[in-house]
């Protein structure tokens, strides 16, 4: 007999369903995961991690082990060796790791601590070291959203053409918390490099330190205006334009990244012109903010680093608080000129024999930071910059890690910097002389040790 049509329908629409549900918990994990989803899977469906692993890693970073994913403090670790592997944390041995049945592939999960903090880890493969990161991020609670926080609002994409700056366009982004009221002027900060710092799941999870640390009335209502460095490529044959298409043609590098380069590694006041009298122009003309540097904080990383300390310098009127990672001081945009020191590797010597500014300065470094035979020694700067800040008495600290020319150490501690910089904030005031902290002031002087050479 013939099976009616009907009937043959239904079974071929039910052969999809059957088939899924024959494959199961493999079909669940056959897509990447975060890193608290992975440490459940291994203690409750370990079977399945044969495909969560190479589903949530790339095979390069199994490979060469660099592979891990982190929530607070809890980490999961995997990589493929033929031979097991010994996990070291921060220099000493963590949990063995566990071989998946059948497989190369191998994984650990860690509870690592401090959080807010900076960690490393490498492997130990035939006796011989492999692989491994000094840049191990540990986020504490404040930097993940937390249950009755309430969530600021970001502004979509604003562009804005200079005339400081001969037509270059900028991109920022204006972020207003939720306790901001139109009728009270608020604090400003501003983020060089800002679209890095938007993402609340990534790797600068700024905008949840920032809802945290005001709902908890550590740091004061805030707007953060977040500014990507500009593009002049629609600016041909404008002074900036030609300046910057021969720095990018002498370096061999790109038009916008020498254009960032030129707006963060100058030294002058042309930038932190740029961004009072534009950027914050436009911002002031939409939202009630301070006017005072008392109220004013700006940071960034790396050339945007030296850009922060560099807005605060020229004009401390402007900005008196300021946190730099990995900052850039060296000589990256530096002209001779005998009658100026001209270059950010000359900073050192401006904090020690210029004019003392009023200004909180954060530093932040690490040993593995860079060395470039164009530009200098990244750690020896901030190592310089941090011993003249403490000889002029400043208000100041400096954080020295262990890591690279990256980001994750800083944005590990940016909880703990943002409460440091505007601790003892009064919005009664408007000014404040800042003196050294009597606990740095008691400390010694930061000294060099030959770690890299018998």
């Amino acid at each position: 007999m013939k099976a009616p049509a009907a009937f043959c329908n239904k079974i071929l629409w039910l052969v999809p369903a059957l088939l899924a549900c024959s494959l199961g918990s493999t079909a669940q994990t056959a897509h990447k995961l975060t890193a608290t989803e992975l440490i459940e899977l291994a203690k409750s469906n370990p079977s399945a991690l044969p495909a969560a692993i190479p589903a949530t890693f790339e095979a390069k970073k199994l490979e060469e082990g660099t592979a891990w994913l982190g929530h607070g403090a809890d980490y999961f670790f995997a990589m493929e060796t033929a031979t097991k592997p010994e996990l070291l944390l921060d220099g000493v041995a963590g949990p063995p790791m566990q071989r998946i049945a059948a497989s190369d592939l191998w994984y650990a999960i860690v509870h690592l601590e401090p959080v807010d903090a900076a960690h490393t880890f490498h492997y130990l493969v035939d006796g011989q070291k492999f692989g491994g990161s000094l840049d191990l991020p540990a986020f504490g609670p404040l930097s993940y959203q937390q249950p009755g926080v309430p969530a600021g609002i970001l502004s979509p994409k604003i562009i804005h053409t200079s005339k400081i700056y001969d037509g270059m366009k900028s991109e920022y982004w204006v972020y207003v918390p939720a306790q901001y009221d139109p009728r009270v002027p608020a604090a400003l900060m501003i983020f060089q490099d800002g679209e890095g710092y938007l993402d609340r799941n990534g790797s600068h999870p700024a905008l949840n330190v920032i809802d945290n640390l005001i709902t908890q009335k550590k740091i004061p209502v805030m707007i953060c205006v977040f500014i990507n460095p500009g593009d002049i490529s629609a600016s041909p044959g404008t002074p900036t334009y030609n300046f910057v298409k021969a720095y990018s043609e002498k370096w061999e590098r790109s038009l916008k990244d020498s254009m960032r380069s030129t707006l963060y590694d100058t030294v002058s006041d042309r930038y932190v012109r740029f961004v009072r009298d534009e950027i914050l122009a436009e911002v002031g003309a939409k939202y009630n903010l301070r006017k005072d540097a008392y109220s004013h904080a700006i940071t960034g990383l790396s050339s945007g680093g030296i850009c922060s300390f560099n807005a605060a310098w020229q004009m401390p009127d402007v900005f008196s608080r300021v946190i730099t990672w990995i900052g850039s001081f060296t000589s990256i945009q530096w002209r001779e000129d005998p009658a100026v020191l001209d270059g950010g590797q000359d900073y050192p010597e401006k904090v020690l024999r210029g004019p003392k500014r009023n200004i909180r300065v954060w530093l932040q470094d690490g040993a593995e930071d860079l060395e470039n035979e164009r530009y200098g020694d990244w750690p020896l700067a901030n190592l310089r910059m941090a011993n003249a800040l403490k000889m002029r008495e400043y208000d100041f600290h400096f954080s020295f890690g262990k890591g690279t020319h990256n980001p994750a150490h800083g944005a590990a501690e940016f909880p703990q910097e943002m409460i440091w910089l505007w601790r003892d904030y009064d919005p009664a005031k408007s000014q404040q002389a800042y003196q050294m902290d009597p606990t740095e002031k008691a400390k010694p002087y930061f000294r060099v040790a030959r770690l890299n050479r018998d």
